[in-house]
Parts: structure tokens; C-alpha cells; sequence
């Protein structure tokens, strides 16, 4: 089973490499993700480059580094990393807390796991989220700056990050903020954001996933009593009403072409890593372990295969659609990215499908 998983990741992974990769203007040792295949000559010319996806590029390159340690690989990651940075005119950040915090989140994870570092960034970004908590004005911390909506997307992502590199006062403080704020008290799952005291109600997969790696990740570093209890609730909650006989609930294409695979890769954290040994512990591992397994052999058994490579669907429980070039491309609006016609098309699609086939792997390691 252990190899059954890893072929279909690496073959996730030849997927991407070989329909999406492309150096940045051509310069020498960059790499970005070209946003669609087929792609358009703009698309490979980086006019859309999609900051946010390309973080989770990274983090892909890294669960695949780490499934299949390959000098050839680590090469890729600072080649990703280097062309991210260039296409960003020369710097780490952005106007997007929520942006920032998966790049840092990807940053940190290729150091501790690759070796490859960029610590100057790291700081940067710690910087960066601990200025911007605002509870004068009902955060948490924003989603962009000079904008007083707060969002799971940008405190769970962040909060993560700075549990991870020592601010666990802080993550805490981010941690309660949702759970105090956030939580619907009917369907017990976690509302997108709050401006202005009025809720915004959708309740996407991604925003509990990063409620579950914060939870769980302060949950295995303080050992306090609260956070546990919280993944048990949430996971629960996930389970009953965001997967359809056990298989994760899709957002489309576009941003949304993301938002299953972030969840998923915090299930499969919660699977691998929630500690304690009470029946809600281990109840709550094996549902997340359940959601991440169903959920990968749906989307391996609706997937195409094109070129002798998978194509992953929008859907992980129907059948993907192969994208043409003449259909409808995604499109920036208001601060997101909307799905192209075809939603497999956008990489974002693409990535999640691959981060799926590297959490089922990662779940059945010996």
C-alpha cells in the first residue's frame, strides 16, 4: 500500500512538473508555476503568477522531497523560491496576511524538513503577523492590510507559522480569537471572517483546515487542555457536513481549487501528529485518517490520464474534465482569483490533487 502511494504522488508530481513548470522569464535557476494548462502565452509570461498558489507549490515540492529525498529536487525548491522572490520585486511580503502566512508556513517547512533556509525571511514574516494583531478593532489580524476584516484564512495559516517558530503566546491568542469569534454555535464549523461586528457566514473547507493544524499544533507544543477537545469538536463537525460519504466537499476551481487540499493537509496532520491516548484522541485520528483515504482513492478513481500522467478533477467524486485551450481562463477580481471555465485547468485544481496523493502517502508510511 506504502508504494501504491508513492507511485501515485510521484506521478502527481511528474503531472506538474511537466504541464506547469516554467523558469521566470527565462532566468537562470527560477522556477514559477505557470496558472493554467493549457496556457496562454500570457500565463507563461508570469502576468498572472498567483503569489498564494505558488506557496503551496513550494510545499508540494517538499512533501515530494520528503517521500523521495532527490539532490535534483532541492534544486527545484530554491528555484522556486528564488523565482517567487524576483517575481515579487525583490521582496517576501505582500499586502495579503493570508498570502504571507502560506509562504511562510512553506519557507519554514523547506528549512526544517530540505535544508534549504531563508531565515532573514522567516523573521520578516514574524514581524509581519505579530504587528498586525488589531483586538482594538475585533481581530485577530486582518486580511490585507489597511482593512479591518478578519479571517480564518490569515489567523489559522499565521497562527501555525508562529507556533512553529516560538510565538506560541501569540498562536494562542490567535486560537482563542476563533474560537471565541468564529464558531457557528449550530453546525459547530468555522464562519469565514468578522468586520464591523457582522459575520461572514460561508463556512469553506480550507477555513477548517487551518483551524485544525492551529488547534492540533498547540495542542503537541503547550500541552494545554483546551485545544484537543477543540480538533475533537471541529473534526467532528467536517465529518458530518463538508464530505459526502467520506469524501471532502469541492470549492471548484480558481482560489477555491486550493481549499480541499489545504484541508487535507491538515487532516493528515491531525491523523499523523494529534497527540493523547483517550478514545476522542484516537476517534478523532482515524476520522481524520478516513476523510484523507476516501477522499484520495475517489479522487485516483475519477481522475484522467492524459499523456500517461493524472489529471485531477475539480471534484474528487466525479469524473475530471480535460481543459482545452479555448475555454474560459481564471481571472483576478477583488483581491481573489475566479474559476476558469474548465476548473482543471488552474493549477490551484492541480496542486490539491497532488497534496492529496502526498497525504495518503505520507498516512501509509511503514
Amino acid at each position: 500500500m506504502e508504494q501504491q502511494w508513492a507511485n501515485r504522488a510521484a506521478s502527481a508530481e511528474a503531472a506538474v512538473t511537466s504541464r506547469h513548470f516554467s523558469r521566470l522569464w527565462a532566468m537562470p535557476r527560477t522556477q514559477l508555476g505557470v496558472v493554467a494548462w493549457p496556457s496562454t502565452r500570457k500565463d507563461r509570461l508570469f502576468a498572472s503568477w498567483n503569489y498564494w498558489w505558488q506557496a503551496h507549490l513550494l510545499d508540494c515540492l517538499i512533501d515530494a522531497q520528503v517521500r523521495d529525498p532527490q539532490p535534483q529536487r532541492r534544486k527545484r525548491i530554491a528555484a522556486q523560491m528564488r523565482g517567487h522572490h524576483r517575481r515579487n520585486l525583490g521582496r517576501w511580503t505582500n499586502s495579503y496576511y493570508d498570502d504571507m502566512a502560506w509562504l511562510a508556513l512553506a519557507l519554514e517547512r523547506a528549512g526544517r524538513l530540505t535544508g534549504v533556509t531563508r531565515d532573514r525571511a522567516l523573521r520578516t514574516f514574524t514581524k509581519q503577523f505579530t504587528r498586525a494583531w488589531m483586538p482594538e478593532d475585533g481581530g485577530g489580524i486582518p486580511w490585507r492590510k489597511q482593512d479591518k476584516f478578519f479571517n480564518a484564512p490569515a489567523n489559522g495559516p499565521a497562527g501555525i507559522f508562529l507556533a512553529r517558530n516560538g510565538e506560541l503566546r501569540q498562536a494562542q491568542m490567535m486560537a482563542d480569537w476563533i474560537d471565541e469569534t468564529l464558531i457557528d454555535p449550530e453546525l459547530l464549523l468555522v464562519f469565514d471572517g468578522i468586520k464591523n461586528g457582522s459575520l461572514d457566514r460561508a463556512e469553506f473547507t480550507y477555513c477548517q483546515g487551518v483551524v485544525l493544524g492551529l488547534e492540533t499544533e498547540l495542542a503537541i507544543r503547550t500541552k494545554d487542555d483546551r485545544h484537543a477537545p477543540r480538533v475533537h469538536r471541529l473534526l467532528a463537525a467536517v465529518d458530518k457536513n463538508m464530505a459526502h460519504d467520506g469524501v471532502l466537499k469541492s470549492e471548484g476551481g480558481g482560489d477555491g481549487g486550493l481549499f480541499g487540499g489545504v484541508t487535507i493537509r491538515y487532516l493528515a496532520f491531525v491523523a499523523s501528529s494529534l497527540p493523547g491516548d483517550t478514545p476522542e484522541d484516537a476517534a478523532a485520528r482515524e476520522t481524520a485518517r478516513r476523510l484523507v483515504m476516501t477522499s484520495a482513492q475517489s479522487a485516483w478513481d475519477f481522475r484522467q490520464t492524459v499523456d500517461g500522467l493524472p489529471l485531477f478533477g475539480a471534484h474528487w467524486d466525479r469524473t475530471a474534465e480535460v481543459p482545452s485551450a479555448e475555454s474560459a481562463s481564471a481571472s483576478f477580481s477583488g483581491g481573489a482569483v475566479s474559476s476558469s471555465a474548465i476548473p482543471e485547468r488552474d493549477l490551484s485544481v492541480q496542486l490539491s490533487g497532488w497534496m492529496l496523493m502526498e497525504a495518503a502517502h505520507l498516512l501509509n508510511r511503514s
